[in-house]
């Protein structure tokens, strides 16, 4: 599939979203904005109870790119040297040789990310932010796609570290996938009766389409309207008398990018205020630190703020 222009990432993010369906039932929505964030070149943190299908999501969006894949299971005992590699002695040439570690792939699934000590958590900011990881002093840079799915559980706390907010703040979108309806269910077991849909799953294209594809999404046109609604609800974040931490100018800045790989994935190349409407919880949610931590002193959570904001602030778009 030749990725030429929105009209074709449409079409590659329908293979993707159709793919994934088939092994996560009745979460068309939470399969469609993980595609948006990897368009968006973009890290995911999925956070939900266990059971949910966290770790099926990130395996099921892998098998469905021919690109590599690493999984690391987050202790307290991994060190960052396991994520970004150590130079070793080669006694057989006489030199110091480089071994990479686990973030050299395409896509790093970083299950229960909290459970690691903070020193291993901050080991994965270079790489998440800047594409690069830094190990006695080289600088090695990261293969092209680079995609951070993070898994955690929000419920369980005992021998967990939590994220602080500079790395929360590396993740593009915080997904929940939630229960299934009844009947996504029930699709699920009929499925899974006698076999497992994600052994069977076949990639339905190849890194170079995804990268193609998201040097596409990054033309996708922003008006100078659309790009002050972003920093009106960016200040009305930060103005907000319940909010300690309102959105960053970074998380501006994702913002507007989520809103471009949406548009394209709706199969324009041009960003409504409606796709701005459409990411801007789960790019802000995690950005934003109400009063008195989790809840604020009028029991509002984060995500109630954020709907506040979207609720109040107009999009001056003719």
């Amino acid at each position: 599939m030749e990725i030429t222009n929105c009209i074709a990432v449409k079409a590659l993010s329908d293979a993707l979203q159709k793919n994934m369906a088939g092994v996560i039932r009745g979460k068309d929505e939470v399969i469609q904005k993980v595609v948006v964030s990897l368009l968006s070149n973009g890290h995911i943190l999925l956070e939900d109870i266990p059971g949910t299908g966290k770790t099926t999501m990130a395996k099921a969006l892998s098998k469905s790119i021919s690109c590599d894949f690493a999984r690391v299971q987050f202790t307290p005992d991994l060190l960052p040297s396991d994520l970004t590699g150590i130079n070793f002695y080669n006694q057989k040439d006489g030199e110091f040789v480089f071994r990479k570690g686990a973030i050299f792939t395409n896509i790093l699934l970083a299950d229960e990310i909290n459970r690691a000590t903070p020193r291993t958590q901050s080991s994965l900011l270079e790489c998440m932010e800047e594409r690069q990881a830094s190990v006695d002093g080289t600088t090695y840079r990261m293969d092209e796609p680079f995609l951070v799915i993070a898994t955690q559980n929000p419920i369980e706390i005992q021998g967990t570290f939590p994220l602080p907010e500079a790395q929360l703040d590396r993740f593009l979108m915080r997904l929940s996938i939630g229960y299934p309806d009844e009947k996504g269910e029930l699709e699920m077991l009929s499925a899974r009766t006698t076999s497992d849909p994600l052994a069977d799953l076949q990639a339905v294209c190849g890194k170079e389409e995804i990268i193609a594809a998201q040097k596409i999404v990054r033309d996708v046109k922003v008006s100078d309207a659309v790009k002050q609604y972003i920093i009106d609800l960016a200040h009305a974040s930060r103005d907000n008398d319940k909010v300690r931490l309102g959105l960053s100018p970074r998380g501006a800045l994702a913002l507007m990018h989520a809103s471009q790989a949406m548009a394209a994935v709706n199969g324009r190349d041009y960003v409504l205020p409606d796709d701005v409407k459409q990411v801007a919880p789960d790019v802000m949610c995690h950005r934003v630190l109400v009063k008195g931590h989790q809840i604020g002193s009028a029991g509002k959570t984060a995500r109630d703020i954020v709907m506040q904001i979207l609720d109040s602030t107009q999009a001056l778009v003719r």
